[in-house]
């Protein structure tokens, strides 16, 4: 698993390789008793409070990129003439997060001076990890703990990336690997791993590793929530719910008030109506607190039913039980709404969250764009600024994914302006919807344009869109040689009609072939 090279020879890998990854942060799920948390929790706190940073240092990092050795580059940051701390170095990685390599730059500087801390390691892996530098990654925790410091969360990290990278084997290796670092994989560590599993999609491959390891550790509610969890709300696929609950009748393992919360989500997403209630009736009968969690998704399945009456009673229920609706429980009747194309209502209980001081959500804006026209959209987005949620790169995206499907390539091309207005860069994603996009309503000029484009900016070739772009021109092609035989076909008919209204003037003209 351990690679032997130094750092200092991850440091020459890693100023030699260029990688282009999408940066993901992931969220961990809460259950139950079990306090399972994000590896960056703190992090993002830590973030949060950082300030601004001076433009020199990262101008440095990158000038210093291009030298070969790891000392020089480290001196020539020195040369800028700023001093490292732990905060700075911190707050550096992060902001270079998507360029890997500058990141771990940074991290060589800051190491040098004795500002590099487990909190500052522990960002490092993740950024490796995002980027799938796993090697480099094992080096550092390597390091952590030859200086005595604890790898814990560290070695978390590592089982979320692998996960998040869709090497599950790796994950469950790791959590085998603690041991050699002193560090006992215990229940925390479990369900982590349970966790970052089922989060990243290997539902199958957890339950799996848990029903396997039964002995080591014993089946739980909590082990089984987490695996419920991935099945009702990551992947929403009912069935394997509703067998993961009878497997936990099969091993005596009683559900509690999060297993049917689960639950009751995973049928409200498929519009079970019936199967929502009837668990809700059995939470009440058990005597059990019913969450917010549990009226919201009533509240969703309630209003995709064309129950919005009921939905909007469930609303006041929750404020007889002391519960004070948020922005998820009126997005959970906007939603709905806005897919049904309902917008004057979905107005109508946007102004209703506002009046109860809640402030509309990322969500809340995303659903409008989804179902509103052009001119609209452009007031939803000038109202996102305002309000202070700046339209992002998954906003573009989604209007204009709407575009397309509503085949108004036009607009399209009018949101793709507005994104520079807004700041906003596109990614690999964004072109390759625009061109897709743009080809299949037959605008191929357009097309091989900003796919021109999107190769001038770095971005890789794409063998689906050289593909679509081809298979449009064939198309093209085929479609005005079928219309040149169609206009061949006609000018023949028009010939013949012509000739034949000729001999037919000429006959009147002489007064026809009269039959004796």
């Amino acid at each position: 698993m351990f690679i032997s090279f130094s750092s200092s020879e991850a440091f020459h890998r890693a100023v030699s390789i260029a990688y282009r990854n999408p940066f993901r942060f992931s969220t961990f799920q809460s259950f139950s008793t079990q306090n399972l948390r994000d590896p960056f929790e703190l992090i993002q706190q830590r973030i949060l409070t950082h300030e601004s940073l001076e433009p020199d240092i990262l101008d440095s990092l990158k000038r210093a990129a291009y030298f070969p050795d790891e000392a020089e580059a480290v001196a020539s940051v020195d040369e800028s003439g700023i001093k490292a701390d732990k905060n700075l170095v911190y707050s550096v990685i992060w902001e270079l997060r998507k360029e890997w390599r500058l990141a771990f730059l940074a991290f060589k500087w800051g190491e040098k001076w004795g500002c590099v801390d487990e909190k500052c390691c522990e960002l490092m892996v993740w950024v490796l990890g995002n980027h799938r530098k796993f090697n480099i990654a094992w080096i550092l925790i390597r390091d952590l703990h030859r200086s005595l410091m604890n790898t814990r969360q560290a070695m978390l990290i590592m089982i979320d990336r692998y996960a998040a990278a869709n090497n599950p084997g790796n994950a469950i290796q790791t959590l085998h690997i603690m041991e050699k670092f002193r560090l006992a994989p215990d229940e925390e560590a479990f369900y982590s791993l349970l966790n970052a599993l089922c989060k990243h999609g290997n539902i199958e491959e957890a339950e799996e590793f848990m029903l396997a390891n039964k002995k080591l550790f014993p089946l739980e509610t909590e082990s089984f929530n987490i695996i419920l969890n991935g099945w009702c709300n990551i992947c929403v696929d009912v069935l394997e719910a509703k067998r993961v609950w009878r497997e936990m009748s099969k091993y005596c393992i009683a559900p509690n008030a999060t297993s049917y919360t689960l639950m009751i989500s995973c049928f409200s997403k498929v519009r079970n109506l019936f199967d929502s209630l009837r668990l809700y009736d059995e939470m009440k009968k058990r005597g059990w607190v019913l969450g917010i969690e549990v009226y919201n998704s009533l509240i969703y399945v309630l209003t995709r039913e064309n129950c919005l009456k009921e939905a909007l009673k469930v609303l006041d229920k929750m404020k007889e039980n002391g519960l004070q609706p948020d922005s998820t429980s009126y997005n959970s009747i906007i939603r709905p709404l806005c897919e049904e194309k309902k917008l004057a209502e979905a107005r109508n209980i946007l102004a209703a969250m506002i009046e109860e001081n809640l402030s509309p959500t990322m969500e809340t804006y995303h659903s409008l764009l989804e179902s509103v026209g052009l001119e609209e959209t452009l007031e939803v987005l000038n109202q996102m600024r305002i309000d202070g949620l700046a339209p992002t790169e998954d906003t573009f995206l989604i209007i204009l994914v709407k575009f397309f499907k509503l085949e108004q390539p036009e607009n399209a091309l009018k949101i793709w302006v507005e994104m520079k207005q807004y700041e906003v860069t596109p990614n690999s994603t964004h072109y390759t919807v625009l061109v897709e996009g743009l080809a299949r309503c037959g605008m191929l000029t357009k097309a091989h344009e900003y796919y021109a484009d999107m190769r001038s900016y770095g971005f890789s070739d794409d063998p689906k869109l050289q593909k679509i772009l081809k298979e449009s021109i064939q198309d093209q092609i085929s479609k005005e040689k079928q219309l040149g035989r169609q206009i061949k076909r006609d000018q023949h008919v028009r010939h013949k009609l012509w000739e034949f209204e000729i001999k037919e003037l000429r006959y009147n003209e002489g007064g026809g072939n009269q039959v004796e």
